[in-house]
């Protein structure tokens, strides 16, 4: 096996990342947009509304996390077809794909259906936990628009065609803003619901992305080889358990950052509003940069994926190289920017001396922490191209919670050591989580590339996609 690489090769890899990752990058902006649009809108309407919203949509969103790691995995899958230019075991694994995510849509219908026991114990006053319900009663409408919708979007982009995600990330941005203003504030002789209203408009904003969605992939001439839907596949066990034994873990590992960065909340919570404000503008800003390492992440998947069912997993790894490159690179000046500028950026979100003093020291360690997760980012994603995600949930496991959070808990909440360091220290749990995570995932790459090369010398081939 010739290794190689000319620099038209890189050129080539370089062309294909940007081209994969920037659709990506902006769909997903989109999406915080999106959030964006709705916690100003429910604030406009009265306090009590915004933080309706707020805990509706903490409920909402880690408990379609189950259904978006489910849908992932077809990624990984899809594009191993494509490389190994195996196009007739696609319609059968996408809706396999469906069946996978229907039935964590009713796990995840159970959990929101929940939320009345969840806001008890919570003991809330009145208003808010009318305002919280009817926002989830609202927006779980969306539930199956959101199965087919980020189905359809893994058969896209395991394709690799991302500027469907694009184009329909704006659309829905496009519906949900005079959707919310008619929902929440009453138009056109509807009902002015505020709060609850942004879970109505949500639900109508996954319908049209849905919709829109089915109907590309429908009409799409790219597609017409494939047959989508040309026959409908009954329920097939092995295919089913395939995609959750690569989806769940993902799912998994998405909970664990979800509800660690959730958990240092809580845990910050008492330390005063100073240092809560400062902590979630740092917060804000370090995941509005996180986009691109998600994005690349994403993108490196497909790539590795399509390497691979190729019978090529020399590129493989220098599609790993280039997207590590170029994420650490940018992590590098954003990182600079964040050091150097934190108290202007904070300045942005407040006018408070106090607020904006000690959200610069914590952009300070944020710019430290977007490299660790930068590097550990693009290590997923590559291995879940490899269709590695049992160990990832692990590690990440390992790493975010007994170790980031007990670090971090030690450092800002105790005097065991030093004195406690309030918010700083919870930060400082973060880049030792995130580094740890990001040397055993790199650990972990090297292992599984090093056993598929032995496989693939033997002949075995094994990743030209998973059949009958």
């Amino acid at each position: 096996m010739n290794t190689t690489v000319t620099a038209a090769q890189k050129t080539a890899e370089w062309k294909q990342l940007a081209k994969l990752t920037g659709p990506i990058l902006i769909a997903q902006l989109t999406q915080t947009m999106m959030s964006v649009v709705d916690t100003v809108m429910a604030g406009r309407v009265s306090a009590t509304d915004l933080a309706a919203v707020s805990v509706g949509s903490s409920i909402w969103i880690p408990a379609i996390l189950l259904v978006f790691g489910l849908a992932l995995a077809l990624a990984p899958i899809i594009s191993h077809f494509d490389g190994a230019r195996n196009h007739t075991q696609i319609a059968r694994m996408v809706q396999q794909g469906f069946y996978v995510c229907v039935l964590g849509g009713l796990v995840t219908y159970a959990a929101i259906a929940s939320a009345p026991w969840l806001l008890n114990i919570m003991t809330v006053e009145d208003e808010f936990r009318r305002v919280t319900l009817e926002y989830l009663e609202y927006i779980v409408w969306g539930l199956p628009a959101f199965i087919i919708y980020i189905v359809l979007r893994n058969f896209c982009e395991g394709l690799s065609h991302t500027l469907p995600s694009l184009v329909i990330g704006i659309i829905g941005l496009l519906v949900n803003i005079p959707a919310n203003y008619i929902f929440i504030y009453g138009y056109f002789g509807m009902p002015a619901l505020g709060g609850a209203g942004c879970g109505l408009a949500s639900a109508i904003v996954l319908w049209a992305m849905a919709l829109a969605m089915l109907g590309y992939v429908v009409w799409a001439k790219r597609f017409a080889s494939i047959q989508l839907f040309a026959r409908w596949h009954k329920p097939n066990w092995d295919d089913i358990w395939y995609v959750i034994r690569i989806g769940f873990p993902i799912s998994v590992s998405l909970f664990f950052e979800v509800s660690l960065f959730a958990a240092v909340a809580l845990l910050i919570a008492p330390l005063g509003a100073t240092v809560v404000s400062s902590h979630q503008i740092a917060l804000n800003i370090s995941s509005l940069v996180y986009m691109v390492p998600l994005s690349l992440s994403m993108a490196v998947t497909l790539r590795v994926g399509f390497a691979l069912g190729a019978g090529e997993p020399g590129a493989a790894m220098r599609s790993h190289k280039m997207a590590l490159t170029f994420g650490m690179a940018f992590a590098a000046v954003n990182g600079l920017i964040m050091w150097l500028g934190g108290a202007w950026l904070a300045a942005l979100y407040t006018e408070n001396s106090d607020v904006i003093k000690l959200a610069a020291q914590l952009m300070g360690l944020a710019a430290i922490f977007t490299l660790s997760d930068t590097f550990q980012a693009v290590a997923i994603g590559t291995l879940r191209g490899y269709k590695d995600t049992r160990v990832v949930m692990f590690i990440t496991f390992l790493s975010y919670w007994p170790f980031g959070l007990s670090v971090g808990y030690i450092l800002a909440l105790t005097d065991w050591f030093v004195p406690a360091m309030g918010a700083a220290g919870f930060w400082i749990g973060f880049i030792t989580g995130l580094s740890m995570a990001a040397v055993l995932l790199s650990w972990r790459l090297h292992k599984v590339h090093r056993s598929y090369l032995k496989r693939f010398h033997q002949g075995l081939h094994p990743d030209h996609g998973h059949t009958h």
